[in-house]
C-alpha cells in the first residue's frame, strides 16, 4: 500500500499515524496554496450568521452540545474525532538542539542579538524549502506573545504570520479586547519557516528555530505568551495532553517564570463555530492580564 493510500484509509477511520516516515520528511515541498495551512478546511456555511468570535450575549456560556473538537491545525483531510490524542514526538520542544538540527554559526551568539540583528541572522539560515522566513510582527514592547506553530502558503508567501481567513479572525478576535498587532501583541511561530506539504513541525525543525523564539522571549519579555493550536501549545508546555485539556487555565512556561494560556487556532473556530464561547473566555481572560499589567 502506497503511503498516501494509507493515508486515505487512515482519514477515512478518522485515526491519525503519528509515525514519522522517510519519505515524508525527504519529500519536497509542493508549491505553495493560494491560503495558509490551517485554512485548507472547508470555510464555514455561508449561513454561518456570527464570523466573530465574540458572542451573543446568550452565547457566552459553554456550547449547549459542543462536539469533540479536533486539535489539528494542518489537517488537509477529515480531523481526528478524538481531543485526547497525544502529541507527535515532533511536536515537543526540546530541551537542546536536536542532532543534526541547524545550530548558530560559529561566531554568532543568538543570545546577544537585538531585534534586527536576530532577523537578519535568521534570513540566512537554511530555508529548509520554504521561500522566506517569518520572523514575527506586532509590538516589540507588548506584554503579549501570541505564538502559533509554523507558517503555511499565504505566511511563507508573504513572510508575515497570520494572514488569509485565519489571520482576519484573529485581528477581529484582539480587536474586541482592544489589541492589534499594530499597537499592543507580537505574532510570531515556533517554527519560523514553512514546513514541506504544510505538515506539522518536527524535531529538528523545532531545535533548528528555538533559539529565535527563546531571543524573541527575553527581548520582548511580554507578561503573557498566549499559544495558539494544539501543537504550538504542547511545544511550549512540554506536554501530551490535548488542547482540550490544556485550555481554560494558566500554565508556567517551563523555562522561565511566564504564564502561558492556551486557546483555539482561529482556523479551528473557522471549522466549528460552536467553540467561540470557549475562545471569548480566553480572550477575557487575556484582556484581564493586560489590564492588570
Amino acid at each position: 500500500m502506497t503511503p498516501d493510500a494509507r493515508k486515505r484509509l487512515l482519514d477515512g477511520l478518522g485515526l491519525v499515524d503519528w509515525r514519522m516516515r522517510p519519505d515524508r520528511l525527504a519529500a519536497a515541498p509542493t508549491a505553495p496554496a493560494d491560503h495558509a495551512p490551517a485554512l485548507r478546511e472547508p470555510a464555514p456555511p455561508a449561513t454561518d450568521p456570527q464570523p466573530d468570535v465574540a458572542p451573543a450575549a446568550s452565547a457566552v456560556g459553554e456550547p449547549a452540545a459542543a462536539t469533540a473538537a479536533p486539535d489539528h491545525d494542518t489537517q488537509t483531510v477529515a480531523p481526528n474525532p478524538s481531543v485526547d490524542a497525544p502529541a507527535p514526538a515532533a511536536a515537543q520542544a526540546p530541551a537542546e538542539p536536536a542532532q543534526g538540527a541547524a545550530a548558530p554559526a560559529q561566531g554568532s551568539d543568538v543570545s546577544r542579538m537585538d531585534w534586527d540583528e536576530l532577523e537578519a541572522w535568521l534570513a540566512t539560515r537554511d530555508h529548509r524549502g520554504a521561500s522566506r522566513p517569518v520572523f514575527g510582527i506586532g509590538a516589540r514592547d507588548a506584554d503579549v506573545l501570541i505564538v502559533g506553530e509554523a507558517p503555511g502558503a499565504n505566511e511563507d508567501a508573504q513572510g508575515v504570520p497570520f494572514v488569509g481567513r485565519a489571520g482576519k479572525l484573529l485581528d477581529r478576535m484582539l480587536f474586541a479586547i482592544g489589541c492589534s498587532r499594530d499597537t499592543n501583541v507580537y505574532i510570531t511561530n515556533i517554527c519560523k519557516f514553512r514546513p514541506p506539504n504544510n505538515r506539522d513541525p518536527n524535531a529538528d525543525e523545532v531545535a533548528a528555530d528555538w533559539p529565535v523564539l527563546e531571543r524573541q522571549i527575553e527581548l520582548m519579555d511580554p507578561k503573557l505568551v498566549v499559544a495558539v493550536g494544539r501543537v504550538a501549545a504542547q511545544t511550549l508546555l512540554d506536554s501530551t495532553q490535548s488542547l482540550g485539556k490544556l485550555r481554560g487555565t494558566l500554565h508556567r512556561y517551563p523555562r522561565r517564570e511566564l504564564d502561558v494560556l492556551v486557546t483555539y487556532h482561529p482556523a479551528f473556530l473557522l471549522r466549528s463555530p460552536g467553540q467561540k464561547a470557549k475562545a471569548w473566555a480566553d480572550l477575557k481572560q487575556i484582556a484581564r492580564r493586560i489590564a492588570s499589567a
